[in-house]
């Protein structure tokens, strides 16, 4: 099952949050302030880092026995090129390959045990699980111009015909492979390895400019 992703303001007032004595700080948690100059005005699009998701790598033959135990847990694997599967807990997995999912949690929704429940289903089955959540970071873009933003730099061809919404690829944005998934009519989530964070979330930055709110400052 598909389905689409809705961004929340709960959800944004969440991500820049600082608790403080905080230890954990996500990859690019020195950008927030500029993402939020983002959301100001009338901004065409917006950009904001979803840290800490739970993220676990899946490969096993989605037909096999092994493959069907997982299955149960996750809400089903996907089983076409572009497809994500939809579970409990706001659980998605992605397609990457015939035999390659990655799993998407709210960390809070699975309390870190998600990685052992697959790797318990798979048993002595072909196939891996891998935590994978400390690997990438989550960019949200958002808005009206936000498909803009990424054909700058996107060899992928983003137009709804052919992207639509609750579809996820393995693409390249500004040099840096990425995982990017659609999920909603303007809102496009983006995967970066934790290492690319900070030069992706720059990146994004600066093809954002020419679409920033007509009045307040200039973003960062």
């Amino acid at each position: 099952m598909v389905d689409t992703i809705e961004s929340t303001d709960a959800q944004t007032s969440a991500v820049y949050e600082k608790r403080p004595g905080a230890r954990r700080h996500s990859p690019a948690e020195h950008l927030w302030a500029a993402f939020a100059e983002t959301t100001a005005g009338d901004a065409q699009v917006s950009l904001r880092e979803i840290p800490f998701q739970a993220m676990v790598g899946i490969r096993v033959d989605p037909l096999s026995a092994s493959g069907r135990s997982i299955g149960i847990v996750t809400g089903g694997l996907p089983t076409e090129c572009g497809q994500v599967a939809t579970g409990a807990d706001a659980t998605a997995v992605l397609w990457l390959g015939p035999d390659e999912f990655l799993l998407v949690a709210q960390e809070e929704a699975v309390a870190g045990t998600l990685a052992a429940e697959l790797a318990a289903a798979l048993g002595d089955g072909a196939g891996q699980v891998v935590d994978l959540s400390s690997n990438r970071t989550t960019f949200e873009l958002a808005g009206s111009a936000a498909q803009a933003v990424l054909e700058k730099s996107c060899a992928a061809d983003l137009h709804p015909r052919s992207f639509r919404t609750g579809t996820a690829i393995a693409t390249v944005i500004g040099n840096v492979p990425v995982v990017l998934w659609k999920t909603g009519n303007e809102t496009f989530r983006v995967f970066p390895r934790a290492s690319f964070a900070d030069y992706l979330g720059r990146w994004l930055l600066d093809g954002m400019r020419e679409f920033k709110a007509a009045q307040g400052k200039p973003w960062r």
